[in-house]
């Protein structure tokens, strides 16, 4: 595979890893949901307050949102080529290897590609010579002179003190 199917395919993965957890989500709320409905219709009373399962939904909601935002960005950041997308990669790397398998698998590829020759050649170059603008054309006129450099004198330290 040449290093831009590469790219595409590694965007693709993030993606996907992405939409698995977005999925997960919506099917840990509707869980939730059931759960919350099943003991607030407990006839005894003895259910516990609101605001807890509020607090409880909201936390997993927020803990699936940190797995699967850096792997949208990261996506998107390949697939459009973006020169910040080889940090974006490495995040989302990072973070996806945290949950196994499917994330172990995009991290492995994450790291593999963007870490050997056709990953660094693909992103690498495209920084560095978009790095810095070219000069402008009056530093030609002022390095194409000389400076003239006085030779350096070496000039010995004064000797201490003789405290005897």
């Amino acid at each position: 595979m040449t290093p831009q199917e590469h790219n595409k395919a590694l965007g693709i993965a993030n993606l996907i890893y992405g939409g698995v957890h977005l999925l997960m989500m919506g099917f840990m709320l509707a869980f939730m949901s059931l759960i919350f409905g099943a003991i607030m219709s407990d006839p005894r009373g003895t259910a516990p307050p609101p605001a807890f399962f509020g607090f409880f939904i909201w936390f997993i909601c927020l803990f699936q949102l940190l797995f699967s935002v850096p792997s949208f960005v990261a996506g998107y950041a390949l697939l459009k080529r973006k020169p910040w997308a080889k940090v974006a990669a490495i995040i989302s790397g990072v973070v996806s290897a945290m949950s196994f398998p499917i994330g172990t698998a995009v991290c492995v590829y994450t790291f593999w590609f963007l870490f050997s020759e056709p990953g660094k050649m693909l992103y690498d170059k495209s920084m560095a010579a978009n790095a810095l603008p070219p000069p402008p054309p009056y530093w030609e006129a002022v390095n194409a002179q000389p400076y003239e450099q006085k030779p350096y004198e070496y000039v010995p330290p004064p000797t201490p003190p003789d405290w005897r």
